[in-house]
């Protein structure tokens, strides 16, 4: 089973964000000596939980420290910006880490609507124009504008030795068929996703064109873990992600919490049960407990790559968990 990493760089409770990027680079190092195959950095704007708002900057700075691992973007928030600097940005890190580079591309705003307005002029357009936004630039990656484009003179340059692997990342068919019909590798964000993945990931797979470097469908299921040497350890360090999450989710601009925090927070019926909800999608507990439920998801969704989101208060225990399923899987 291939693993992988999906890095939010969160801002834990008297952490600065200086100290949750330094703990993504930590992470990285940890995940590239393991053996994890790449890891990617998502792309927030305006929310004090999380410190990535420009994934380009933090990939050149930890691909300049790492080795081996893949590194990239999940995702590039494609609507906000102009398809031809986007390649220009990533055909240079490809050039800089030959082999390495990644560039996932997703819809989502990453951020409140006025973050979004000051970001970008029209957003919400450039979101129902993503089939084009994706065609454009996967025709500079791959230089294949027809000769009559106004842009078939162009070049993103530089021109690495091996290009970008381009990857649609999403939540549901609509993202599927985008990534079938370009013939690129798709990632679903089962984490954060209610809707049917295993009826995207078939009709990706039923209606992949060959096109780019894909010769064949290739597929990514990230899933939300915490792994601890008991259950009971991973179940308490898990509450701090849980209660944060539901925090930001009533607005409330707060970083990661500490166990002492969750301890003292007075949970409402509210929470409780949105607890409960939550962490029947959260893959929880000992080494052996989180590969089977790994084996489960792999099997259900007949995945190339399973990529595991962690976040925890303490970066120690969130390294743990990556050593401990490390150790069961890759290592085993």
């Amino acid at each position: 089973m291939k693993l992988s990493i999906l890095d939010q760089s969160p801002i834990a409770s008297g952490q600065s964000a200086q100290e949750a990027l330094q703990a993504s680079l930590q992470l990285a190092q940890e995940g590239d000596r393991l053996g994890y195959s790449r890891i990617w950095f998502t792309e927030h704007h305006d929310l004090p939980g999380l410190a990535c708002s420009v994934p380009e900057v933090l990939i050149s700075y930890i691909g300049s420290q790492t080795k081996n691992i893949r590194i990239g973007s999940g995702a590039v928030l494609l609507p906000h910006y102009k398809p031809y600097r986007i390649a220009e940005t990533y055909n240079m890190l490809a050039t800089l880490f030959p082999g390495r580079i990644d560039i996932g591309m997703g819809r989502a705003p990453g951020g409140s609507a006025e973050a979004t307005m000051a970001l970008s002029d029209n957003f919400l357009q450039n979101v129902y124009k993503m089939p084009e936004l994706v065609q454009e630039l996967l025709n500079f990656l791959r230089d294949e504008f027809p000769k009559e484009h106004p842009f078939s003179n162009v070049s993103a340059a530089p021109i690495p030795m091996l290009s970008p692997e381009p990857w649609i990342l999403g939540t549901s068919g609509k993202s599927a068929k985008l990534a079938a019909e370009n013939g690129t590798a798709y990632a679903f964000g089962e984490f954060m996703s209610e809707n049917d993945g295993v009826q995207s990931i078939k009709q990706y797979r039923e209606h992949f064109q060959t096109k780019g470097l894909l010769n064949a469908p290739k597929t990514i299921i990230t899933v939300s873990a915490i792994c601890a040497e008991t259950e009971e350890y991973a179940k308490e360090i898990a509450l701090s992600n849980t209660l944060w999450k539901i925090q930001s989710g009533h607005g409330e601009r707060k970083q990661v919490p500490s166990i002492e925090e969750v301890r003292n927070h007075e949970w409402t019926e509210k929470e409780k049960t949105q607890m409960e909800t939550m962490h029947k999608k959260l893959i929880l507990g000992t080494p052996s407990q989180v590969k089977d439920r790994l084996l489960t998801i792999q099997e259900k969704y007949q995945a190339d790559e399973i990529m595991l989101i962690t976040i925890t208060h303490k970066l120690e225990d969130r390294l743990n968990s990556f050593q401990l399923i490390a150790r069961e899987i890759l290592n085993s």
